[in-house]
């Protein structure tokens, strides 16, 4: 997904809001513009000012997590905008938001070892466990297959309505039934807790 002109005004405002003396950094008077210099926050993200400058123009596609993060340490992103500056990368690599790693606090904490031995002794059957914020917290095999495209490949904590509502991956619409996180109609939406949704379909 080309998303370039997206990522190029969010990392532009971000550098133009950080003021010298917020980044601590002394000196270099005359600016012309508000904000810091790219390549101040090149230095201070520890990459050349060239790549930067690449990022700065969209082509945010192929950066590493580990270029991501020092990025927004540079320009000083809260927890939301560092999410965001994550999912815009993994939109531009044709990846589901839904699995894209959150490197920051917010996790909901591990299914206790008896919930998921409970879990796991359903076999005929999708079983699972959702908070009121629709994490999926822990899943059976046949849900892990089943919500595949939800869970990802790890790291942030799948959310069934983040990926009805924001997940941008072609053919992901195929998820679609009583049970799907894609259902928007009244009639499939999430049952309460403690209750049977369907014959080979459990939730808790």
């Amino acid at each position: 997904m080309d998303n370039r002109a997206e990522v190029r005004e969010f990392l532009m405002t971000r550098r133009a809001r950080l003021t010298p003396d917020a980044a601590g950094i002394t000196g270099g008077g005359n600016r012309r513009v508000a904000g810091l210099r790219r390549s101040e926050v090149a230095s201070l993200a520890g990459v050349s000012v060239e790549y930067y400058s690449k990022l700065e123009r969209g082509a945010i596609a192929g950066a590493s997590a580990s270029v991501l993060d020092a990025v927004a340490r540079a320009l000083q992103l809260d927890e939301t905008e560092t999410a965001h500056l994550l999912d815009l990368a993994r939109t531009a690599d044709g990846i589901p938001t839904s699995g894209r790693a959150r490197r920051r606090g917010g996790r909901p904490s591990a299914p206790r070892p008896s919930l998921q031995w409970a879990l796991s002794s359903i076999t005929d059957g999708i079983a699972f466990v959702r908070d009121p914020r629709q994490n999926l917290l822990a899943v059976n095999d046949l849900g892990r297959a089943f919500y595949f495209p939800v869970i990802g490949d790890g790291g942030r904590t799948p959310n069934l309505a983040r990926f009805q509502f924001l997940d941008p991956a072609p053919g992901s619409s195929t998820l679609i039934g009583r049970n799907s996180p894609r259902c928007a109609s009244r009639s499939c939406a999430p049952k309460p807790a403690a209750t049977r949704t369907t014959r080979h379909s459990k939730t808790w």
